[in-house]
């Protein structure tokens, strides 16, 4: 006889008990109107997966300030008219028994400018962009600045209602554009070495830590992706990622969410590209 399967055995992620681990993953939608508002049909198409209670729900990518904004369309967190739009969705949600997370981030030079720089770690573009997307280098208040915004956003994310938040450091965003040297080519302490490339994502999720606490707060990281011109060499990236996973582990998270690519387009991934080495790190709890 086959052995039962944990999926729908109840775990604790955090601050929530869980009655099964089939968790909803972040899915960009568009929803939002001019000023970055959820609209009704966002309220309407999180209640509908909702419908399993003890369900973790994880939102789709919310931009965390106006000078780091994935523009009109994208959800936002940082107003007033942002965080009751949220809180409407997180009532509904938990009203029918289920749990919700906020998946804030800062797009980097994957943003639209409206107004701000596209900023990121270093002035590299996307590699299939042309001379208006190269991004400009963050000076190093500009780099505590964003840090302050997703400190705010987390307390904004709990104000809405969240029962926490999970940093975006994946898919060639920000927090990935310091992490990965495919785009950081800095020399100074956010650059030019492992410890250096890891110190954004780490400062960035102490402070949301210390904001709202680490039963609350989890990353997202992909160390294998090739989305928007990233992917290091892979004996370094698992140095890299490595690195960063122990930081991480030390501020005794909810969870840590990873992607393993498995194949990109139409090749299969390198053997070499699996996630054994996170799990060796971090243990196989709490680890979506």
């Amino acid at each position: 006889m086959a052995s039962p399967s944990n999926l729908f055995q109840p775990i604790q992620l955090g601050n929530v008990q869980l009655q099964h681990r089939v968790v909803m993953a972040p899915l960009t939608r568009f929803r939002a109107d001019e000023d970055q508002v959820p609209l009704p049909q966002c309220l309407e198409y999180y209640a509908q997966r909702a419908s399993s209670p003890g369900t973790l729900i994880i939102a789709e990518a919310t931009s965390i300030s106006p000078r780091h904004s994935a523009g009109p369309h994208a959800p936002g967190i940082w107003s007033q008219a942002q965080i009751q739009g949220w809180r409407k969705i997180t009532d509904k949600v938990h009203a029918k028994g289920c749990f919700m997370y906020s998946q804030i981030f800062a797009p980097g030079r994957a943003g639209r400018r409206d107004g701000y720089p596209l900023y990121s770690s270093s002035a590299v573009p996307m590699s299939d962009g042309g001379s208006d997307t190269i991004p400009q280098e963050m000076a190093e208040s500009e780099i505590w600045d964003c840090i302050s915004d997703f400190k705010l956003a987390a307390q904004n994310a709990i104000k809405a209602g969240f029962d926490g938040v999970e940093l975006h450091g994946a898919n060639g965003y920000l927090i990935d554009q310091f992490s990965q040297n495919t785009c950081n080519i800095r020399t100074d302490h956010w650059g030019g070495s492992i410890e250096n490339r890891s110190r954004f994502v780490l400062e960035a999720t102490k402070a949301v830590v210390e904001a709202i606490g680490p039963d609350r707060v989890a990353v997202r990281l992909s160390p294998w992706s090739t989305f928007q011109s990233m992917k290091m060499d892979v004996d370094l990236a698992t140095q890299q990622f490595s690195h960063i996973i122990k930081g991480l582990k030390d501020l005794r998270l909810s969870y840590l969410h990873l992607i393993e690519a498995r194949v990109v387009n139409n090749i299969d991934c390198d053997k070499k590209e699996g996630l054994e080495f996170a799990f060796d790190i971090w243990g196989k709890s709490g680890i979506l």
